[in-house]
């Protein structure tokens, strides 16, 4: 992943600082990176790019001076952007390469040209035509690294082969009017980079999908959600921050059996995901799945899907910021009580079914009836652990059976409470 920041400023490696400071400390004198003789290749800044328009091209004024006391006998200029640029027409003296996405940096194009000619210390140099980038549909956040070597610094892993450029080959020449770098040593005298930031003109609608979840109390179901960048222009971010967070927060009534990977718990029923790389391609995107248990039905339940995450002012259409995830319990109904249609659909399904179908028709009134006993046990029954109701095991046709017998332990209960009173009085 690239670890430039917007700022981007010519790269210095300080390990030759840090090791001369730390023998210093030893009281030992270090030795320098390089002599008094040999060449050091210094570039020279170049300012960010902003305000380029998608499809318009730009000039590289690339320069460097050789700040050490020896001259070179040949040096090599590469320029590596990433996929919201393109080269355009290359000088016959440079060569293009393609470099697939790796070891979490996006892919690159990179065009390395070669100048065979003497570079005298003391004097900046630039190639006499500028290199020209052109900023593609896609372009939005993107980065440019100019390299000087001494040697060629053609990439190797994950590059196709090679095209030549087209275009006349140029040259260097000398730049009198600008200043050199400053005399000096560097821990890399062989090379030096500049890393610069190119921002166009340009949008991306990150937008999100939710869900429609239906099973029974007991289930457990799948949720898939998904954030997609709808483009036009791909996102690259700065460093480790994640190209957006997309928050889930869960329907009442589950619980999570199993999370995405990407996703962190941050409270009951609530996910905060990642993105698996720090950009997102124009038309792709994360989908995070989840396994959810339904524990109870619970009317109006509703969870959601959002966006969070670092600001996006390239994002001028929030309306698909959010969406919902909605949960629809079977055999809920209106309420979850012990309502006929409850009962019939649960009767209809199960074996006992035509009898206890129609006596759950007329036992709805017996179901209401028992609002004290029958809801506690009615209504509890079915919204867990097997997910059906009375009415599905056939209780329906057994209820008014249940209360007779109910009667009659009434009644006889009574008698006997009549026999020891009448004892008592003699």
């Amino acid at each position: 992943m690239l670890q430039s920041s917007p700022g981007l400023r010519p790269l210095r490696l300080a390990v030759g600082t840090l090791g001369a400071v730390a023998l210093t400390a030893l009281g030992v004198t270090p030795a320098t990176a390089a002599d008094d003789s040999g060449a050091v290749l210094t570039l020279s800044p170049i300012a960010p790019v902003s305000g380029v328009k998608p499809g318009a091209s730009f000039d590289v004024p690339a320069s460097f001076t050789d700040s050490g006391s020896a001259s070179v006998g040949k040096v090599y200029l590469s320029y590596s952007v990433t996929r919201g640029l393109s080269h355009t027409e290359l000088p016959s003296n440079c060569l293009r390469y393609e470099v697939a996405s790796f070891d979490e940096a996006p892919s690159k194009s990179e065009a390395v040209c070669e100048f065979d000619q003497t570079v005298k210390p003391g004097v900046v140099y630039a190639p006499e035509k500028s290199l020209t980038l052109k900023a593609l549909d896609r372009a939005l956040y993107d980065r440019l690294r100019v390299v000087v070597a001494t040697d060629d610094p053609a990439p190797t892993d994950g590059a196709a082969e090679p095209v030549r450029g087209t275009g006349p080959a140029v040259k260097l020449v000398e730049r009198p009017d600008d200043k050199p770098a400053q005399p000096g040593h560097s821990a890399h005298p062989d090379w030096d980079a500049v890393d610069v930031a190119v921002t166009a003109e340009n949008t991306a609608d990150f937008q999100v999908t939710g869900a429609d979840l239906k099973g029974r109390v007991g289930d457990t179901v799948g949720l898939t959600v998904r954030f997609t960048n709808a483009g036009p222009a791909w996102v690259l971010r700065d460093g480790d921050i994640p190209v957006t967070k997309v928050k889930i927060r869960m329907p009442a009534g589950t619980t999570v059996t199993k999370a995405h990977d990407f996703c962190d718990k941050v409270a009951t029923g609530s996910y905060e995901c990642g993105t698996s790389q720090a950009w997102e391609n124009e038309g792709e995107g994360e989908t995070y799945t989840f396994k959810l248990r339904i524990d109870k039905a619970v009317p109006g339940a509703k969870g959601s899907v959002s966006l969070g995450g670092a600001p996006r002012p390239f994002d001028d259409h929030k309306a698909n910021d959010k969406a919902d995830i909605t949960l629809d319990v079977a055999g809920s109904g209106g309420s979850t009580g012990g309502s006929g249609s409850t009962g019939g659909t649960g009767s209809s399904t199960s074996g006992g079914g035509t009898g206890g179908s129609s006596t759950g028709g007329s036992t709805s009134t017996g179901g209401g009836s028992a609002t004290g006993g029958g809801s506690s046990t009615s209504g509890t029954s079915a919204q867990s652990g097997s997910g059906g109701d009375l009415a599905s095991t056939g209780s329906g046709a057994v209820l008014p059976v249940a209360g007779a017998a109910a009667a009659a332990v009434a009644v006889g209960a009574g008698a006997v409470v009549v026999a020891r009173r009448r004892r008592a009085s003699r």
